[in-house]
């Protein structure tokens, strides 16, 4: 005798088979037009986000039971305007602005499939931190199935090396291709079906790298100190402080999700205070740094691209630290930093399509 919603679940599986095999498909079918992987790599990236989240999203309008006009009319005039603008613009090759635009497009599409999780109430703040949840997990669950897909490739493609054929172009073109497509939406579906396992995985990861970020951070800024070194980063580790920036804000995001907002100020939050006051002190640092690059360089696109994401992140931990402190006090409730969280969401979305629209033609396509 089947268990209650065993159908419903068989169902479910199904359709996001189907869901996942169509972001799949979507790398290949430009291939029946002439494009190459290999050979036009640039349109591949400017169109793998529109790749991969379009199914994703349209799995999300299925599982919420959202209304196909309606969604239509909420996501279709915006995901037919990312993939004109990133196709119609004449990018110069290997343009800056064409690797911007590539690397900002998936942060905008990303809040577009977040209407679609919400069912379209994405003015609920509550919706949208259960957003940011699904996005952590969803992540763990991503990388996981990408190291298990990573592994599987070598051990195919060194299968077939014993016996003299060689198929590594095999592996990379399809199964590496279509697989890291596909796992976007089974990542999905994982998330939604495999609640009790990720809600015990992901709250552990948080705790254990939120504390090894935050001795990162406040070492680095205390050799600094130590040192007395100038701020002199070249391009690469202001770069890499971005990553770990942003790195910082997913920790805090995820951390603030899955805590229940009616405890008390704990240790952990002790942590996170520290981990959101270092990261604060590094951005106005990486801030200094880039206005000085700015000040000998000149400006690019990449420079003011950078400099904006390090403002959006600055005003973001520097109300968050607020908040902390805040709530540290007694003066204000845990839920005012889910509010604010929420609420500020949106602004990555808006600098990232801001970055997609405006900036090519601004810097000649350069």
């Amino acid at each position: 005798m089947p268990e209650p919603g065993a159908e419903s679940t068989g169902r479910d599986f199904l359709v996001m088979i189907g869901f996942a095999f169509m972001a799949a498909a979507a790398i290949k079918v430009p291939e029946i037009f002439g494009a190459s992987l290999i050979d036009d790599g640039e349109f591949y990236a400017r169109n793998l986000s529109l790749f991969a989240l379009v199914p994703m999203a349209g799995y999300f309008v299925w599982n919420r039971g959202l209304p196909v006009a309606r969604a239509l009319r909420l996501l279709a005039p915006a995901f037919i305007a990312a993939a004109v603008f990133i196709n119609a613009y004449p990018f110069e090759d290997s343009s800056d602005t064409e690797v911007l635009a590539a690397l900002h497009l998936p942060i905008a599409l990303w809040l577009l499939v977040g209407v679609a999780y919400a069912g379209g109430d994405w003015r609920s703040s509550r919706r949208r931190m259960d957003y940011v949840r699904f996005t952590g997990e969803w992540f763990v669950y991503y990388v996981l199935i990408a190291l298990g897909g990573g592994v599987l490739a070598a051990l195919t493609q060194a299968a077939f090396a014993a016996i003299d054929i060689d198929a590594g172009e095999f592996v990379s073109s399809w199964v590496l291709a279509c697989g890291a497509l596909g796992a976007v939406v089974v990542a999905s579906w994982l998330v939604e079906a495999k609640q009790s396992v990720i809600e015990n995985m992901a709250p552990v990861l948080t705790r254990l790298f939120t504390p090894m970020v935050a001795a990162m951070l406040v070492a680095f800024l205390a050799a600094m100190v130590w040192t007395r070194r100038g701020i002199d980063f070249d391009r690469d580790v202001l770069i890499i402080f971005d990553l770990v920036l942003a790195l910082v804000l997913g920790l805090l995001l995820y951390a603030i999700s899955a805590r229940d907002p009616q405890a008390p100020f704990g240790p952990f939050d002790g942590v996170q205070l520290v981990l959101v006051a270092s990261a604060l002190v590094a951005d106005v640092v990486m801030l200094a740094a880039m206005a000085g690059r700015v000040s000998d360089f000149g400006l690019t696109p990449n420079r003011i691209a950078a400099l904006g994401e390090n403002v959006v992140l600055l005003a973001n931990l520097s109300v968050s630290a607020w908040l902390y402190v805040r709530f540290w006090r007694g003066r204000l409730p845990f839920a005012s930093l889910e509010r604010w969280q929420t609420a500020y969401a949106p602004v990555y979305a808006v600098w990232a399509a801001v970055v997609v629209v405006v900036f090519p033609p601004i810097f000649g396509f350069a």
